[in-house]
């Protein structure tokens, strides 16, 4: 990590923008100095539908921040569904220049130049490289080669393309708000190293981020970034089926979705009688709560369904030894890591990285997003852009503000 970096990181919801500013202090930990939300406008289904609205819901976000920290936000780093993702592997192998002095750090930075070399997928724009490891000439494979005494070495490492029209349009939305882009990173790549666990982030594994409208599948083998895509389909679909089928108003859907989130019916312990209050006229005002989880059940099921369908299309299925459950969407419903099981027959689970446990649930993407920006390898510096507004304000705010980021 830099110490000292300032790093901006904003997710860009279908329902809600999250933004986290976090510096990296002495201890190359973060520590979170603003974070703030709002409501997504000018999105629709999953598509931006209207730039100016969005651009509306980035600046009143990045505004509230601003005047928080009394600082201007001049940059930052943005997330990106899977499914505008392809990833490319790639390996290349380079003599180290002097080998009598060890692998250097420009050695390593011709390697990268040298890896994003390759012909640009149609409609694409390179967005990023990942290093996944290094293989000396003796055979060992490391994670960082610079010092070490070896006449060549290989890189392997993903190339992530992105497709060009959504893109740009995502960078003329931020140029509506005067803010450049650091960077862009897919959703589940920000969030591996936060969501999984030490073991999880060794195996072969599938992370299946759940939010309001959007499913997001990464895979990794390792450190090696394996696939990404995202389905349409997240927790708003459960809450506007029981509006649909019991005929209420979406407000108390809501409600009873959080009351009674379970995903199985089998599991149900006492199936009480529930009183709708804005049920419509002509329709039953007194139903049973496995009703309720009846609508939900067959939409977890649909979710994972369709999850299954996308890895078995890709052929990928087969190597998956575990699933990894994240997102407000499906967390909060109680087994359906089970159901996940059941349909996808592979091991489920719900995140259990501790490091979660700490975050409040509507900026873990944000945060995973500054945490991994934070740590990427061969990086001099991370910064986003920042000015101070009024003399001393800004270290000010960091020494004497209480962060409600985390959980006390």
């Amino acid at each position: 990590m830099a110490i000292g970096d300032v790093i901006v990181g904003i997710d860009i919801g279908a329902s809600k923008i999250s933004l986290v500013v976090g510096e990296v202090n002495n201890f190359n930990q973060i520590e979170v100095i603003c974070n703030t939300s709002g409501k997504t406008e000018g999105i629709q289904k999953d598509k931006i539908i209207n730039e100016h609205k969005l651009a509306e819901s980035i600046k009143n976000v990045v505004k509230e921040a601003e005047k928080e920290m009394d600082m201007s936000i001049n940059s930052a780093y943005i997330t990106v569904q899977g499914k505008y993702i392809t990833i490319v592997q790639n390996s290349v192998t380079k003599e180290a220049k002097d080998k009598y002095s060890g692998i250097s750090s420009k050695d390593v930075s011709n390697a990268l130049m040298q890896a994003k070399d390759i012909e640009t997928p149609e409609g694409k724009t390179l967005i990023d490289v990942v290093t996944n490891n290094f293989i000396l000439d003796n055979g060992k494979v490391i994670e960082d080669p610079v010092g070490a005494f070896s006449s060549s070495f290989t890189l392997n490492a993903q190339l992530i393309f992105a497709d060009r029209d959504y893109i740009n349009v995502l960078s003329n939305i931020f140029k509506k708000v005067d803010i450049d882009v650091d960077g862009i990173v897919p959703i589940t790549l920000a969030e591996k190293n936060l969501v999984l666990d030490e073991y999880d982030q060794k195996d072969y594994v599938m992370l299946l981020d759940i939010g309001a409208e959007n499913t997001d599948i990464g895979i990794f083998d390792g450190d090696k970034f394996v696939y990404t895509n995202s389905i349409p389909i997240g927790g708003n679909n459960i809450t506007n089926d029981i509006e649909i089928v019991l005929n209420i108003a979406h407000e108390e859907a809501e409600k009873l979705k959080k009351q009674y989130g379970l995903a199985l019916k089998s599991y149900i312990d006492n199936d009480n009688e529930v009183v709708l209050n804005t049920v419509k006229e002509g329709f039953e005002r007194v139903i049973k709560s496995s009703n309720i989880v009846e609508i939900i059940e067959a939409r977890v099921e649909q979710i994972f369904e369709l999850v299954n369908e996308d890895i078995s299309g890709q052929g990928i299925k087969q190597n998956i030894n575990n699933v990894i459950l994240t997102g407000r969407g499906i967390t909060n419903i109680s087994k359906s890591d089970i159901v996940a099981k059941i349909t996808l027959n592979i091991p489920a689970k719900i995140s259990n990285n501790k490091a979660t446990d700490i975050i409040d649930p509507s900026f873990i993407t944000s945060y995973a997003l500054v945490r991994y920006i934070a740590t990427r390898p061969f990086a001099k510096t991370v910064s986003s852009s920042l000015d101070t507004n009024s003399e001393g304000g800004f270290i000010k705010n960091i020494l004497e503000k209480i962060k409600e980021f985390f959980y006390s």
